[in-house]
């Protein structure tokens, strides 16, 4: 799966106008330093021979040096990755648990004016685009009200912790679609946990909304609710691509975004490959919660 990401990644960047050296010397640039600066890239060698050596490399550990400024990719990719789960671990913790209770609070009485209110509202949030609701935080928390700064820099030679209220902003608009998703893939397991009559008996004899819930409806939306946030994991991590570039902050995605436009193919292969490694293993570990959910529930039977 890691090969094919890698193989479709570098396929897709062959494909866009330009490469490497054009996007940093221009497009007028001397046709003959141009070709030096290629050669002197490896861009002048056929791009399977080029993809080949890449991956042979990142197989022993070296994820090659950007086309940009002759940096190695390892370093530089470790260092956006911990900035990017400064927000991104918020966020998914966040979303799973919110997105939780909002699914159980809807199911419990799906008839009400309530329940229906929040099912709306959860599809609405679901439906904004990331830029848009980017921009209506910013407006609303930073221009109107002033609580927030309209951007995430990070001071220079520090990191995100240096100044937590840059964070804010990218954990919220990270947070909010997340977690609306999160109650609209969880509702319909939750609602037939709660038609089931063990559950209906418990309600019966006076056990209380809260404990029935964390004893009774919780332990069976296990299997999924790993599902859910195993695609959330790797859903916020490629999400903060746009959230990143729109509010400045200097983590995975920003990095992602600004590659591809320099067409520095090494630091965008690295990039997608250790996406793809985090939504593989959250898959993984999905699937085995799922599987010893369902053993359990057959031996139970």
């Amino acid at each position: 799966m890691l090969l094919a990401v890698c193989v479709a990644v570098f396929a897709v960047t062959s494909l866009l106008p330009g490469d490497a050296v054009t996007a940093t010397a221009g497009a007028q640039a001397d046709p003959q330093r141009l070709a030096e600066l290629r050669a002197r890239a490896g861009l002048d060698r056929p791009a399977w021979q080029r993809l080949a050596d890449w991956f042979g490399g990142a197989v022993r550990g070296d994820l090659g040096h950007s086309l940009v400024d002759g940096g190695a990719v390892a370093p530089l990719l470790g260092d956006r990755l911990a900035a990017s789960l400064l927000i991104a671990l918020p966020s998914w913790l966040l979303a799973v648990s919110l997105g939780t209770v909002a699914a159980i609070l809807v199911a419990r009485a799906p008839a009400s004016r309530a329940s229906h209110a929040g099912a709306v509202l959860a599809a609405a949030v679901v439906a904004i685009p990331d830029t848009a609701l980017v921009a209506l935080l910013v407006l609303l928390l930073a221009v109107t009200l002033g609580w927030l700064p309209a951007v995430s820099l990070v001071p220079a030679g520090g990191w995100g912790l240096d100044r937590p209220e840059i964070l804010v902003l990218p954990v919220l608009a990270l947070t909010l679609p997340a977690a609306a998703w999160t109650a609209r893939m969880l509702l319909g397991p939750a609602a037939d946990v709660y038609q089931r009559r063990f559950v209906q008996d418990a309600l019966l004899r006076g056990v209380s909304a809260t404990r029935c819930a964390t004893r009774h409806v919780l332990p069976h939306l296990t299997a999924p609710l790993a599902q859910a946030a195993a695609v959330l994991a790797g859903a916020l991590l490629a999400g903060t691509a746009v959230v990143e570039s729109l509010l400045g902050y200097p983590g995975l995605g920003q990095l992602l975004a600004t590659s591809v436009a320099a067409r520095d193919t090494p630091v965008v292969q690295a990039a997608a490959l250790m996406s793809a490694a985090v939504i593989l293993v959250a898959m993984t570990g999905a699937d085995a919660v799922a599987a010893r959910v369902a053993r359990r529930s057959g031996a139970a039977r």
